[in-house]
């Protein structure tokens, strides 16, 4: 079970990657130069871009992709963003 937490964890930091690679969305870059300006590492920089997709991801597999609330969830970084569910309290 760890081992796939692990491969699930390098996955989405892949994508990161290849998501500022092709700049696109450009709100990944954006994301990540304003979190190192705010104090943040490159690597933690990019770990916290990564929680915001995996929420994106988890809300896709039910609602679809909606770039409009993965730029809620990168803007809000450094604070985590939730999934639908527990913004809604459910």
């Amino acid at each position: 079970m760890e081992e796939d937490s692990e491969l699930a964890r390098a996955a989405i930091l892949e994508a990161v990657e290849n998501q500022l690679r092709d700049n696109n969305p450009p709100m990944v870059r954006e994301t990540l130069e304003r979190l190192i300006r705010e104090g943040y590492s490159d690597d933690e920089a990019r770990e916290l871009i990564a929680v915001a997709l995996a929420v994106e991801i988890y809300n896709a597999a039910s609602d679809g992709y909606d770039e409009a609330r993965y730029r809620v969830g990168l803007e809000g970084l450094p604070d985590l963003p939730l999934e639908d569910d527990d913004e809604q309290g459910v």
